[in-house]
């Protein structure tokens, strides 16, 4: 199922992984994932080369999560910001 939503430009600058480059962008990763499915879905990939793309793709959702996980705790830490700031006003 393709994702139909507008590419954002964030890069992925902030991912440890040394893998990841700073020009990384989540939707990239998620429509190669999908391009990667859809080749094995279509079975005509030899076994090996089923096993390579499954791996690519893995790799892949490893660096989505890893995106996925800093931006919540960067969105945790600004909501707790915004928290802290309204009870001082209160």
């Amino acid at each position: 199922m393709p994702i139909s939503k507008s590419k954002s430009n964030v890069e992925a600058s902030t991912p440890s992984d040394s893998s990841v480059s700073t020009s990384w962008v989540y939707e990239d990763s998620v429509a190669q994932v999908e391009q990667i499915i859809e080749r094995i879905e279509a079975g005509d990939l030899p076994l090996a080369e089923v096993f390579n793309q499954f791996t690519q793709a893995m790799q892949q959702l490893n660096q989505c999560e890893t995106f996925l996980n800093q931006q919540q705790q960067q969105m945790d830490v600004l909501i707790e910001t915004l928290s802290d700031e309204d009870d001082e006003n209160f």
